[in-house]
C-alpha cells in the first residue's frame, strides 16, 4: 500500500487493513456459542444481550439502568463466565470509599538483617478494580466522590495511586448496574463518568413468554449453568477486529451529522437549540462508529449500515445529553429529542 493510499485512508477514518470475510464468519460462530450460553442463564431480553455484547466486542464500557430484580447483576455474572474473564465485583454503597476500589497503600515495617535496624516502605495493595470485567453494583448508589474513582480506570486503563501508575489488566470492562435515579437514597453520575460508558441500556421487564420461561427454569430443582465459549485473548482478538471494519462514506456522513446536530450549537433543528441545555461530544461520535461496526459482525455483515445507527441511537446518545427547563416545560424528553435525530438520516 503506497503513503497517498495510507493517508487517503486514515483521512477517511477507515483502518488500512480490512477485516476478512473469513475473519467474520469465524467470530460469528464464536458469538453464536456465546448467545447460546448465555441463554441458559438470561431469558429473553436479547436486545439488553446484544447491546451488551456489542459494547464488549468494542471495547467499551456498559451502564445497565433498571427497576431491581430485573437480572442485571446476574447478566454480568454470566457474562464474566462465559467470556472468560477474571471479574470481580463491588457492591456500591454511600459509606464505599475511593480506595476500597482502585488500591491504597500500606505502611510495612521490615527488619533489614545487614544493619539490624528498622525499615518502613509503603507497599500497594490493589483494589478489586485489577481485574478483567469490574461489575459495578448500583453505582449511583455511592457518593459522587467514590464514583470519579472509576474515571482514569475507565478512560485510560489504569490507576494513580500516591503518584505511582498501575496499568490494569487488559482487556478491562466495566458493567455498572444502576437503579432509576428517581429511587431513594441514589446520587447522579458526574457528566464527565457518563460520558465513558460506549451505551446506556435501558433494561425493562421482560415479555410474558419469557418471564413465564424463566419462571419454570429458575424455581425447579435443577438449573443449567452457563460455561465457558470465549477467552480474554479472543475477545481481545475480536475488538481488535472490529477496528478493521470498513465504514462506507455516508456512514461516517451520517454519524457526524447525527452528534453535531444534537449539539444546540450547530444543530439545524430548530427544536434541537431550544430543549437541549448540552449535546453529545467527540467521544458520542466514535462510539457510534464502533458501535455500529460492532452490531455489523454480530449480524455477520461486513459493514454497517445507516440501521445499525439508527438502531444504536439512543443507547449511545441519551446520557450523553441534557435538557433545559424549556425542554421539562414543554414535556419534552430525551428520548423524543433522539428520534428526531434519527428521524432526520438520509
Amino acid at each position: 500500500m503506497s503513503a497517498s493510499t495510507a493517508a487517503a485512508g486514515a483521512a477517511s477514518g477507515r483502518p488500512s487493513t480490512e477485516a476478512s470475510l473469513q475473519d467474520v464468519e469465524a467470530l460469528g460462530h464464536r458469538i453464536a456459542a456465546v448467545r447460546a450460553e448465555i441463554g441458559r442463564a438470561i431469558f429473553g431480553q436479547q436486545e439488553v444481550v446484544d447491546q451488551t455484547l456489542i459494547t464488549l466486542l468494542s471495547g467499551g464500557h456498559v451502564l445497565l439502568v433498571g427497576v431491581p430484580g430485573l437480572g442485571k447483576s446476574r447478566l454480568v455474572e454470566t457474562l464474566g463466565t462465559v467470556l472468560g474473564l477474571a471479574a470481580k465485583r463491588v457492591q456500591f454503597t454511600p459509606d464505599l470509599m475511593p480506595a476500597d476500589i482502585v488500591g491504597s497503600e500500606v505502611l510495612d515495617e521490615n527488619l533489614d538483617e545487614a544493619s539490624g535496624q528498622r525499615r518502613r516502605l509503603f507497599r500497594f495493595v490493589p483494589g478489586p478494580v485489577f481485574c478483567q470485567l469490574l461489575m459495578a453494583d448500583e453505582i449511583n448508589r455511592a457518593s459522587p466522590r467514590t464514583q470519579s474513582a472509576l474515571l482514569q480506570a475507565m478512560q485510560e486503563g489504569r490507576v494513580t495511586v500516591g503518584g505511582v501508575e498501575y496499568a490494569l489488566p487488559r482487556p478491562f470492562h466495566v458493567l455498572a448496574t444502576q437503579n432509576p435515579i428517581e429511587q431513594e437514597g441514589t446520587y447522579p453520575l458526574p457528566e464527565a463518568q457518563l460520558d465513558r460508558f460506549l451505551l446506556q441500556i435501558d433494561v425493562r421487564y421482560p415479555d410474558l413468554a419469557a418471564e413465564r420461561t424463566m419462571l419454570l427454569a429458575t424455581t425447579g430443582a435443577s438449573e443449567t449453568p452457563p460455561g465457558q465459549a470465549l477467552s480474554a485473548e479472543a475477545l481481545l482478538a475480536a475488538q481488535s477486529l472490529i477496528r478493521r471494519v470498513p465504514v462506507g462514506e455516508s456512514v461516517v456522513e451520517a454519524i457526524l451529522a447525527m452528534v453535531r446536530g444534537g449539539r444546540p450549537e450547530t444543530a439545524g433543528d430548530e427544536g434541537v437549540r431550544r430543549h437541549v441545555a448540552w449535546g453529545p461530544g467527540p467521544r458520542a461520535a466514535q462510539a457510534l462508529m464502533l458501535a455500529c461496526r460492532a452490531r455489523a459482525l454480530l449480524d455477520g455483515r461486513l459493514a454497517p449500515s445507516l440501521d445499525d445507527i439508527a438502531a444504536l441511537a439512543h443507547p449511545v446518545l441519551r446520557h450523553r445529553m441534557a435538557l433545559n427547563f424549556a425542554a421539562r416545560a414543554d414535556g419534552i424528553t430525551v428520548a423524543e429529542v433522539i428520534d428526531r435525530l434519527v428521524g432526520r438520516l438520509g
